[in-house]
């Protein structure tokens, strides 16, 4: 027999405890926590002398008659890269943005790519009416497509038509998971109870008749996906979709792929006719940049296999405030006070008089440590009023004790800047037991210490 229990759950982490709070222990959320009934089934003879099946073990190594899963190429090279090469059958992907950054939209031009290439496709909104849908695909030019649509939050009635046409469906679509309910949770609709029963009852309906699943997952105000943590667990993929609406790039990362690599970056222009793929991100990235402005530096970087190479702005001013500003968009803030602090201490370049305002541009955010270098040669720039050759990348990462260390793939990067027209490149010099055999593409220059760099300004 079924038991019940009144339990209060955060709504922002999911942490549940017995009693009502105004602030969560555990996320420090204020007004997150709500009174939640949930319905816990007691097995059959637990507790008792009653015997478990044994579990059936199978050898690690694939048998030989056995292939590789089964993928759904989309035909959107940006989106098939940050899966991994294209969706897996029976997988199950989330995919969290901003309100209005281009989730739905992306994910009607995934299924309808999809559907025109003969796969069985449905699309359930549960924010939408299908009419809605509708105008957006005529809009996009993609209302020929042969989608199956509605309009439905009840999971039960989900479950049950992925039941119904489990020989028939390859893809479904459900926009969005806050929206979806089940009839035997005691709670509202996007509650931490119902969207992990929710999110559950549709991944093994999925599995269990080979369906790929995308979901929709709203976002908190600081940018993370909506609900119990646990959801991003449950599903195979986890996707985030960034952007400014004050640019037109859109950056579609991985966060959480259990069938390629993560960390992997799609990026795409947001045009009339929906999102358009950018093939060579880093000429448009580059494209608006000035030659000779000071504190302009450019960053030879990598975004999961892809080098991206983009431009870091830095502006150094005088302040008459006694806390001097300090603003970064695009960049750990974190990461930029670690820079500043050993430049001031190690390298004597003082900076804790200045107002300092750094800025990644493009809209999109760069979080690996090898942008150290790049900033740093921006700071030093600005402060100096020098500009910094426009012929040239930077790249490294930088320790408290000032020395700048090496970072991953130096000649992808490198490679990748001789493509665009580069012809000289600051970069960490490689301990001696991994020095480079022969040449690089183009001119490279190596330094142990950031003094290094702030020298070549003062000669």
């Amino acid at each position: 027999m079924a038991k019940s229990a009144r339990n209060y759950a955060c709504q922002s982490c999911g942490s549940v405890t017995t009693k009502w709070a105004g602030k969560c222990e555990s996320c420090n959320e204020w007004n997150s926590i709500v009174e939640e009934e949930t319905r816990a089934a007691v097995p059959k003879g637990l507790g008792t002398k009653q015997k478990g099946r044994s579990i059936q073990f199978v050898d690690l190594k694939t048998p030989a008659n056995e292939t590789k899963p089964a993928r759904h190429i989309t035909g959107i090279a940006e989106f098939d890269r940050v899966t991994g090469g294209g969706l897996v059958q029976g997988s199950a992907l989330l995919i969290g943005g901003d309100p209005g950054i281009g989730k739905s939209t992306l994910l009607l031009q995934v299924v309808c790519k999809l559907a025109l290439s003969g796969k069985k496709c449905v699309y359930v909104s549960g924010e939408e009416a299908v009419d809605q849908v509708r105008l957006r695909a005529q809009r996009l030019g993609l209302d020929q497509a042969s989608v199956d649509l509605a309009s439905a939050t009840s999971v039960r009635d989900i479950v049950s038509t992925m039941e119904d046409n489990s020989q028939s469906i390859d893809l479904m679509v459900i926009d969005s998971i806050q929206t979806m309910y089940v009839d035997t949770v005691d709670s509202a609709p996007g509650t931490v109870t119902q969207v992990r029963t929710s999110a559950q009852e549709i991944i093994r309906a999925a599995k269990r008749h080979n369906i790929a699943v995308l979901f929709v997952g709203h976002v908190t105000k600081d940018g993370q996906i909506a609900g119990p943590r646990v959801l991003e667990h449950l599903v195979d993929a986890v996707l985030y979709f960034e952007g400014d609406r004050g640019h037109q790039f859109r950056i579609l990362r991985t966060v959480k792929n259990r069938f390629g690599p993560t960390d992997e970056i799609g990026v795409f222009e947001m045009a009339h006719e929906g999102l358009v793929e950018v093939a060579n991100p880093s000429e448009l990235f580059l494209a608006q940049r000035q030659d000779n402005v000071a504190g302009s530096a450019v960053l030879a970087g990598l975004e999961g296999t892809r080098p991206v190479l983009v431009e870091v702005q830095a502006l150094v001013a005088p302040t008459a405030l006694g806390n001097p500003r300090r603003a970064v968009i695009g960049w750990d803030t974190n990461r930029l006070a670690m820079v500043l602090a050993v430049l001031e201490s190690r390298c004597g370049v003082v900076l804790s008089d200045s107002d300092i305002f750094l800025n990644i541009a493009g809209g999109i955010r760069i979080s690996e440590p090898a942008a150290d270098m790049a900033v740093a040669a921006a700071l030093i720039s600005s402060k100096m009023g020098k500009p910094l050759p426009g012929n040239t990348v930077f790249f490294g990462e930088i320790g408290l004790s000032g020395e700048v260390r090496t970072v991953s793939q130096p000649d992808t990067r490198i490679k990748e800047a001789g493509k665009l027209g580069f012809e000289k490149a600051l970069i960490p010099a490689p301990p001696k037991s991994k020095k480079k055999k022969g040449g690089y593409a183009i001119n490279v220059h190596q330094i142990d210490h950031l003094d290094d760099l702030v020298a070549m300004f003062r000669e």
